[in-house]
């Protein structure tokens, strides 16, 4: 076997590697043939043959996009191309509405610029689960690659161009009470990070008071320098500028659009956990929303306090949205949400989605007409101060099973000066104390890292949590 056909292993969401190492032409145009085999393998009822393909900004991403969009065309399958670069969702909402068999989005997301991955969109417009995924690495391989160029397809009505963009933007529009969020003249910032998201508030917000800026909205495959990830670490010359020309909010997408962050007006930070938390007590207590809340384990445990306050039942789920996903297919959720700032809303696709979860935060805005640094103190004074930090450190990858089994078998007595009283590790390793506090170590489902993630009752205690964590990784 040539070298550049390495092995081909779907992480949390998607296979991901680098440009030019093992992300190659000759690689996509494999794992697009294992999927179309799938595909065909594993017809669904009530779906039509045709595939929904959609790329991001990235280098080259539109070129990958074409080739995997060949190999459909090839083995049979109608194939909707994008137009142009589309937030994921997009692809996920186009999947669903046009009854395709699935979809494909070329992307790696928040990864770093050298980066490109393969998102796999299962019929039901979300991320594909782990039974879809293995079953396409079976058949790596297994069949010769069919492949029909664009032009011919085109000329043979086999596949279309298609912006999938404008139907994605005015399902979202529908999700909220727009005319609302119209009349409400908020000034806000959108920091689009270079991604795909650029332009989306904008367009959406046309001809009403509201006033948006967007920064960094150029296309730049190297995301100026930064990696997509809505985390303060990226924030740094947007909260300057932000620092100098204040206003209401400043909301945040990443890469592809599919992840929402944020910044306090006068570019103070907002953490994902407290656009969380800020939206479920929108929906409880504005929305009078029903059903059960389902969380990642790696999400604040403010959501915990909030939904025994509310009486309202909470489900945990391992780290990936796929998992929250199964539980929205299911039925009676009212959100769904992962430490990562991805957000799922009921009567829209079983998927995160940074543009409907940045509109949400305008309506929350709207209604309540206060400023966000108020309702978070509001937050804080009824639920207690939660502070929550993340590491991402380097970690052999042979050692980390060992690591995993170490730290289940030697949990701390206790977290600072609280007692652990549960230790979890269907995911990771997590301990959680009495207190509420918690420290959790595990492996990343598509980078070669460890990530330790710590909360606390003060930044200093989640700093120190951090630095146990650390500890433990000295142990093997």
């Amino acid at each position: 076997m040539p070298i550049f056909m390495g092995l081909i292993k779907f992480g949390t969401d998607g296979w991901r590697a680098i440009i030019a190492d093992e992300f190659t032409f000759a690689n996509v145009a494999r794992v697009a043939q294992a999927t179309a085999d799938y595909w065909r393998a594993n017809p669904i009822p009530g779906t039509e043959k045709k595939v929904i393909v959609g790329y991001d900004r990235r280098f080259l991403s539109d070129q990958f996009a074409r080739i995997a969009a060949e190999i459909f065309v090839g083995n049979g399958f109608q194939v909707v191309l994008s137009n142009a670069p589309v937030p994921t969702p997009a692809v996920s909402y186009a999947v669903r509405q046009q009854k395709a068999v699935g979809g494909v989005m070329i992307t790696a997301s928040h990864n770093p610029p050298a980066f490109n991955g393969f998102k796999l969109k299962a019929h039901f417009g979300g991320s594909a689960d782990a039974t879809i995924c293995r079953g396409i690495e079976d058949l790596l391989d297994k069949n010769k690659i069919q492949r029909l160029s664009l032009e011919l397809a085109k000329v043979e009505k086999r596949l279309v161009l298609k912006d999938l963009k404008q139907a994605h933007l005015a399902a979202c529009k529908k999700l909220v009470n727009f005319p609302l969020i119209a009349a409400s003249g908020i000034k806000f910032a959108h920091e689009a990070m270079y991604g795909v998201g650029a332009g989306c508030f904008d367009t959406l917000l046309e001809g009403t008071t509201c006033q948006v800026t967007t920064l960094n909205a150029a296309h730049d495959p190297n995301f100026g320098g930064i990696n997509p990830e809505p985390i303060a670490k990226n924030y740094v010359k947007s909260a300057a500028w932000l620092a100098e020309h204040p206003h209401d909010v400043c909301l945040v997408t990443d890469g592809d659009a599919d992840r929402v962050g944020g910044m306090l007006g006068d570019g103070g930070l907002l953490t994902t956990h407290q656009i969380i938390c800020l939206l479920l007590r929108h929906f409880i207590v504005n929305r009078k929303a029903k059903g059960r809340v389902v969380k990642a384990l790696t999400t604040t445990t403010m959501v915990d306090r909030m939904c025994a306050h509310y009486g309202v039942e909470l489900v945990e789920t391992g780290v990936g949205f796929k998992y929250i996903a199964a539980e929205m297919i299911q039925g009676g959720v009212m959100l769904g949400f992962e430490e990562s700032g991805g957000i799922g809303f009921p009567g829209h696709i079983p998927e995160r989605d940074g543009i409907v979860a940045g509109l949400m935060l305008l309506e929350l805005l709207a209604t309540e007409k206060k400023s966000v640094a108020v309702m978070l103190q509001e937050l804080e004074k009824q639920f207690g101060p939660h502070h929550y930090s993340r590491i991402d450190t380097h970690f052999p990858l042979e050692k980390r099973a060992a690591l995993m089994q170490f730290c289940k078998l030697n949990a701390p007595s206790k977290l600072l000066k609280s007692p652990v009283v549960d230790v979890k590790s269907d995911d990771g390793v997590k301990f959680i104390a009495a207190n509420g506090s918690w420290l959790m170590l595990r492996g990343s489902g598509t980078e070669p890292i460890l990530r330790i993630y710590a909360e606390g009752t003060s930044e200093a205690d989640a700093a120190a949590l951090l630095k146990l964590g650390v500890k433990l990784t000295l142990q093997v």
